[in-house]
């Protein structure tokens, strides 16, 4: 597993029966986590500083303010900031696990830019609020930022200004990923990195159907197309439960061996991403494949 230890206004306090509590710069937000099936060392929910509970109601769920919240706040890792906002299905708006291919990526950019005047040229598919898209911009990559739901490009657009990068260079489409890649093909644009983090069922915005495990191949594929003769990175990520990080590592490898991108299956690194907690273990997350070309 590999985790990120610099963040400074977010924590795991405690886990357990299915709960984790967390800090959030200085609002505690107690959440449901499948993967904590073990039992909590203290009562989370008589926790003192406790500001909300997300509570499970008949297949969904709504957050119970025991405090007064402001409906949304910052929170930073490294130079760049984030807003958090307590939304339905539990999420806040950010992944801090993902700080992991952050840094990864920053520093490929970085050490690209060194030795190269060109500027470099990323694809996010299914980008979310930008958390990938704010951290490679940081560093000087153009980012093309794609995501079929047009509040969340929105959100990522505000991400941006609050690290103070909204004035460079963000191309921000609502589409469904695939037929934008399909698009892309056929205008022969290139991209030096792709970033994926695919949901395990979705729906595009006119009713596309996203299923993980029959298109993330297809799609994978796809994208080969589109990476320049001479690519940076390829990273997928995924939260879907079974889907193992060997499986994800596989699917790179296959893609870009059979549109003959040479790489070597050592180059690309599979592991469980995850969180640090004040209890002395780490919290998994998700998976990720990572190719360094």
């Amino acid at each position: 597993m590999q985790t990120n230890s610099e963040w400074k206004d977010y924590e795991i306090i405690a886990s357990g029966d299915g709960m984790k509590l967390e800090r959030w710069k200085n609002v505690h937000l107690l959440r449901p986590d499948p993967q904590v099936i073990w039992k909590s060392n203290i009562d989370l929910e008589k926790y003192p500083k406790l500001d909300a509970i997300y509570n499970r109601i008949n297949g969904g769920g709504a957050w119970q303010y025991i405090k007064k919240v402001d409906n949304s706040w910052t929170v930073s890792w490294r130079n760049l900031s984030f807003l958090v906002q307590p939304m339905g299905f539990k999420h806040t708006g950010l992944f801090p696990e993902q700080s992991v291919n952050w840094a990864k990526m920053i520093d490929l950019i970085n050490e690209k830019k060194r030795n190269c005047d060109e500027p470099i040229k990323i694809l996010n598919l299914f980008a979310y609020t930008g958390g990938a898209t704010v951290a490679c911009t940081s560093a000087g990559a153009v980012v093309t930022h794609v995501d079929s739901a047009k509040n969340m490009v929105e959100r990522a657009k505000t991400n941006m200004k609050l690290s103070n990068l909204d004035s460079r260079p963000v191309r921000y489409i609502v589409d469904d990923c695939k037929k934008f890649v399909m698009r892309e093909i056929k205008r022969g644009n290139k991209y030096d990195a792709i970033i994926m983090d695919p949901p395990s069922y979705g729906r595009g915005p006119t009713g596309e159907v996203w299923k993980i495990e029959d298109n993330i191949y297809d799609l994978v594929s796809l994208c080969c197309e589109i990476l320049s003769d001479k690519p940076l990175f390829f990273l997928i990520n995924s939260y879907t439960t079974g889907l193992q990080p060997c499986v994800m590592k596989n699917i790179l490898f296959r893609a870009l061996d059979e549109n003959n991108k040479k790489v070597n299956l050592g180059n690309i690194e599979a592991y469980e991403v995850g969180l640090p907690t004040d209890e002395k273990i780490d919290l998994p997350c998700g998976c990720s494949a990572f190719c360094k070309f």
